[in-house]
């Protein structure tokens, strides 16, 4: 088993109270202690790290119950900057945040079916991250790091995307692609993990010890929250239940499989669920997804039957996968996220709620919630950003390092 080194756990340290003081801005040394289980002493020894990484500030004080005032800290959302970048089959998605996480600038650029190699997808990047520096106005040695989500299998310690089944990728190094045009640190890892840390920060699953993140978007899958944080897995490929088989012999996955959950209730399934019920709908829009989805989102405000019938189809398939995923886990919480089930909103989660509760075992499904993810942004660029800022923390702790003798690469990896 790796184990961690004393400058592991401190980086490791140092990043839980940052991420606590932006939680929970302003707060108190003691108030960091109890919400990270630190000592008192190790806090106020990272909260000074901190405060000379002009990373947080001291805010003034607040009385204790009959003892001196207690001095607090908030973030230092002027400290730097971090970018998120969403890659998904259909666009690229990018946010520029402060270091409290508030989003400064976006840009989106839409990625045509043809348009799937990795220089291609590199293109869209770079001009999509150069567009929020220039819209925030920033300096560029202000950008702390940006933190990249792509789908399928990342190795994040090399940045080589393994296996990205919709476009056939293989073995691609994306992360030196991207390096040879974009000058700030780059960390590079999957949606899954994005928009579970998305939410452990911000949505549905914060302060909770056990959450499944469902990300519903072209691509299906579910980060997992355990035991208070995020798990990868033995090779960073925990959560890929979207390839998960839901039917025998059903219908073909772009992995190769037969009967995914992907190919059901992803947003190419159910474009396929809508074609079956009724081919001849004016809410199907056959070689755009997008349209077809954001239509019967209309169609359920309509009270539409047929879009009522598919997303009511579909919820079948979803709420039998997600049982499962309630049976294995026990969470406290299975989240709804990403674009798909941000349009199709609470007719979703509704119908989804029945469904799991015909399949769930009673006892784990009495102690789970199934919510529609609460934050207002893209959640991968979100968890993206996390990334990027965790990477930052570690390349500090590097630098102060006295074995280290070499500049921190961009291609570094944060800890786990």
């Amino acid at each position: 088993m790796k184990r961690g080194t004393s400058r592991d756990i401190r980086t490791a340290n140092r990043y839980e109270v940052l991420r606590q003081i932006i939680a929970a801005s302003p707060t108190s040394r003691q108030e960091l202690a109890a919400a990270t289980g630190l000592s008192l002493a190790t806090v106020a020894t990272l909260v000074g790290e901190l405060l000379e990484l002009r990373m947080i500030t001291e805010v003034g004080f607040e009385d204790s119950a009959g003892g001196r005032p207690r001095g607090l800290v908030a973030v230092n959302a002027s400290g730097g900057a971090l970018i998120g970048v969403d890659i998904a089959e259909t666009y690229v998605h990018v946010e520029l945040f402060d270091l409290a996480l508030n989003v400064l600038a976006r840009a989106e650029e839409n990625v045509r079916p043809v348009e799937s190699r990795p220089e291609q997808m590199v293109g869209h990047v770079t001009a999509a991250v150069g567009s929020v520096v220039a819209q925030a106005g920033i300096e560029g040695a202000r950008v702390l790091g940006v933190g990249v989500s792509v789908p399928g299998q990342v190795d994040r310690a090399t940045g080589i995307a393994e296996y990205a089944p919709n476009w056939d990728w293989h073995d691609v190094p994306l992360l030196d692609l991207l390096t040879e045009h974009i000058a700030y640190p780059l960390y590079l890892d999957n949606p899954l993990r994005a928009v579970a840390v998305a939410e452990l920060w911000f949505g549905a699953a914060r302060g909770r010890g056990n959450a499944v993140v469902v990300n519903l978007g072209t691509g299906v899958g579910a980060g997992l929250i355990l035991g208070g944080g995020l798990h990868r897995g033995v090779s960073n490929s925990a959560g890929e239940w979207g390839h998960t088989t839901i039917v025998l012999d059903g219908r073909l996955c772009h992995c190769g499989n037969h009967g995914c959950v992907e190919t059901y209730v992803g947003a190419p399934g159910i474009m396929l669920n809508l074609r079956e019920l009724s081919p001849g709908s004016t809410l199907l829009h056959p070689e755009d997804q997008t349209a077809t989805i954001a239509a019967l989102a209309q169609g359920l405000l309509r009270h539409d039957p047929v879009a009522l019938e598919v997303v009511r189809n579909t919820a079948r398939y979803l709420g039998a996968g997600i049982a499962d995923l309630v049976n294995l886990f026990n969470p406290e919480v299975v989240v709804l996220s990403s674009w798909v089930a941000a349009a199709l909103g609470e007719p979703l989660v509704a119908e989804v709620r029945e469904a799991v509760a015909r399949h769930a075992l009673p006892r784990p499904m009495a102690a789970t919630e199934i919510v529609l993810s609460p934050i207002p942004t893209d959640p991968a660029c979100l968890g993206a950003a996390t990334f990027a800022l965790e990477g930052a923390l570690q390349s500090v702790g590097q630098r102060n390092g006295k074995k280290r003798s070499t500049p921190a690469r961009s291609r570094t990896a944060p800890p786990s």
